[in-house]
């Protein structure tokens, strides 16, 4: 079993088979992620295309994802503690235990 040093877990783990992306971004993942991180973004990848409603067939929206990706994967050093841009910001409702 390969292992990698995954940089959001900031532990040795196992490795990804293989680039999960093309290009110089697969390779980067390849080096720095492992397989649990991926499977945790692939999920959440979900979640933020339907929460943004991104069309991944305009360039902007591609973009948008792909930053995100780099910020849950710890990917940039200088992006450290960044927060994802996950969860509608909602007003809090009256608690269950007060009348409306």
């Amino acid at each position: 079993m390969a292992t990698v040093f995954d940089k959001r877990l900031k532990q040795e783990v196992e490795a990804l088979d293989e680039a999960p992306l093309s290009g110089p971004l697969g390779q980067e993942v390849l080096a720095h992620v492992g397989k649990e991180s991926w499977a945790e973004w692939e999920e959440m990848q979900l979640k933020i295309v339907n929460e943004y409603h991104l069309d991944l067939s305009e360039k902007a929206h591609r973009k948008k994802l792909v930053e995100q990706l780099r910020i849950f994967l710890c990917l940039d050093d200088d992006q450290a503690g960044a927060a994802l841009e996950v969860g509608t910001p909602t007003e809090p409702g009256p608690s269950p235990d007060e009348p409306s």
